[in-house]
């Protein structure tokens, strides 16, 4: 292992007193739209035109008179928070080193509109396990060009492989030569983009977002299985219109983002109610403070449009012929907006030593079901690491 480098700086987070000023004034001018026409449907489908008045209202005046952000960023800065430039930009991460000596480097890569915030629950205790034969981590979290502390990059360019590519700086400039990856969402696809580009650096990888090659056919897939592709296809044909915004007009969308906190927190929630394992609000299962966490992150950093981006420069943008040879572990949570049968996910990940199919959880899992998601990365990595 080298030794970490003098490209590290310190970092505090510290929003002005101004700043969440404004926020609370501008939630409290806030222009609200009628309610939805569809507020007497069944329950499970008040959801059904997006975030319905009466949710959006009840967390419009709990961020601006019950939320208290200085007691996040206060945890982040207890958890350790570092900025390095890579590529003229520069890098936000969090980095837990772990006590034990036995400790194995981990990244984990969050996705959109996810951030660092995915992470602050679960870190220490990856890093430093009450259970003294489970394994431990040091734990390295960055956030994603463009999201958070992270800069915003001013050229197009930084897509999946050149964040893969940082990643494996950053690490090395950490004294982290060989490390295991863990991601979902964008964060899944880095990490896949890792393990198969990066085979000398990357011993493993964990990820709940496992990416098929394209073209494949539903022949010799279980019903279940099958279910899963007619699901993720209706998903991409009819709910991700989120996705064909950011990923062609990400500037146009991006102004409401940045210029109102309202606008932005129905773009996050809208998503956290349909990808969480939950009935009919995300808040069965995420605390409004763990959800407000996220997006007043988002808001504070003026990263709506910026982190909008990662869509125009990855969108389709994975190798299909890209193949992940080293030990890999997957996670299908049973209510994520995509499931990749095994068969198909065995066509780019040829060395599957753990797959795993949790009972409960979505898209969210380090929030949703935080104590079973660090369960499961443990054992996926160990199975992983055994496998070296």
């Amino acid at each position: 292992m080298s030794r970490p480098t003098s490209d590290v700086q310190d970092f505090e987070a510290h929003a002005s007193d101004a700043d969440l000023d404004d926020l609370r004034a501008r939630l409290a001018a806030a222009r609200l739209p009628e309610a939805e026409t569809v507020q007497r449907a069944a329950p499970g489908r008040r959801w059904g035109q997006g975030v319905p008045l009466a949710d959006l209202i009840d967390v419009v005046n709990y961020w601006r008179t019950g939320y208290n952000w200085r007691s996040f960023e206060a945890r982040l800065n207890r958890i350790g928070q570092f900025r390095t430039t890579i590529d003229g930009l520069g890098i936000h991460f969090l980095h837990r080193r772990s006590p034990r000596a036995d400790a194995t480097p981990l990244i984990m890569t969050h996705g959109w509109p996810g951030s660092i915030a995915e992470f602050v629950d679960v870190v220490g205790e990856l890093a430093d396990p009450k259970d003294a034969d489970a394994p431990a981590f040091h734990v390295v979290a960055p956030s994603l060009p463009g999201f958070g502390y992270s800069d915003k990059p001013v050229t197009t360019g930084w897509g999946i492989e050149k964040i893969a590519a940082a990643w494996v700086e950053l690490m090395e400039r950490l004294g982290y030569d060989r490390f295991v990856a863990q991601g979902g969402d964008w964060g899944g696809v880095i990490t896949t983009v890792l393990g198969g580009r990066f085979p000398e650096q990357v011993l493993g990888i964990h990820t709940t977002t496992a990416q098929a090659p394209p073209g494949l056919t539903t022949d010799g897939l279980t019903s279940t299985e099958r279910d899963w592709t007619e699901e993720t296809r209706d998903f991409w044909l009819y709910r991700a219109a989120y996705a064909k915004q950011q990923a062609t007009r990400p500037q146009t969308i991006g102004y409401s983002l940045v210029d109102s906190p309202v606008g932005l927190l129905a773009w996050i929630l809208d998503k956290f109610a349909e990808w969480t394992d939950t009935e009919d609000s995300p808040f069965e299962r995420i605390s409004r403070d763990r959800l407000l966490d996220d997006v007043t992150l988002y808001w504070l950093t003026r990263s709506g449009a910026s982190a909008a981006r990662i869509y125009y420069e990855s969108h389709l943008a994975l190798d299909p012929e890209l193949r992940v040879d080293i030990p890999s572990a997957i996670s299908v949570y049973p209510r994520d907006i995509e499931k990749c049968p095994r068969p198909w996910a065995q066509e780019r990940y040829r060395q599957i030593v753990r797959w795993t199919l949790p009972e409960a959880g979505g898209h969210f899992p380090s929030l949703e079901v935080p104590e079973y998601f660090v369960g499961d990365v443990r054992e996926g990595l160990a199975a992983v690491l055994a496998a070296r």
